[in-house]
């Protein structure tokens, strides 16, 4: 028996085996003008295999890519980008950083501490719009991870001391009901789904 396992590696596996032995032919063509011929039929057959990706814009530069790693970098032809390297394609990397800003409330995260800092240099009807919609929020965050409840004091009280002082909350302010809350984060943790088991026992046949 013939298994794959015997034969030659698939550099790129997902264009198949015949793919790559028409790039493998392509190698032994000495004629240019004919090597460059078989170049674009072979582009033009691995951009039929996926044709939901033509609509993308560096498509075909990813085609041309393949094409030169499937032939090992030695298939020398006219390529309208420029063809990458060994070198290139074993690069490395570079590290990205670690995140070492301190967020002093985590579980309401680093971007309510931006949006306060926005809300900072507001005023008026502005800031009071952007502070209801920052403590409802934080409202919403909070209930992530304690699933009683929380005070409205405690949202407002939280901002004032984030804004380090310069936002306080206006009295009469009321927050989303807490429940309400909960039970939008449950939904949408569920994926939006009504379902629960007392409609599942509605849907059962009932006896005769």
């Amino acid at each position: 028996m013939d298994y794959n396992s015997n034969r030659k590696h698939l550099l790129l596996p997902e264009y198949g085996r015949n793919v790559q032995k028409m790039v493998d032919h392509a190698l032994t063509i000495e004629d240019r003008e004919e090597r460059n011929a078989a170049a674009k039929s072979i582009i033009s057959l691995m951009g039929s295999m996926y044709p939901h990706l033509r609509d993308v814009s560096d498509f075909r530069h990813k085609l041309w890519d393949h094409l030169a790693i499937m032939s090992d970098f030695k298939l020398d032809i006219d390529s309208p980008f420029e063809s990458p390297t060994k070198e290139k394609l074993a690069e490395k990397p570079d590290l990205l950083p670690y995140n070492s800003h301190k967020i002093k409330y985590k579980h309401y995260g680093k971007t309510v501490e931006y949006l306060i800092e926005e809300a900072i240099k507001l005023e008026g009807e502005k800031q009071d719009a952007l502070v209801l919609l920052i403590a409802n929020h934080m409202k919403k965050s909070y209930l992530n991870w304690n699933k009683d409840s929380v005070l409205d004091i405690k949202i407002f009280d939280d901002i004032e001391k984030m804004s380090d002082g310069k936002i306080i909350v206006s009295e009469g302010i009321k927050l989303r009901d807490s429940r309400e809350q909960f039970n939008k984060n449950r939904k949408r943790k569920m994926g939006g789904s009504n379902y629960s088991s007392n409609s599942r026992m509605d849907k059962r046949p009932r006896r005769k």
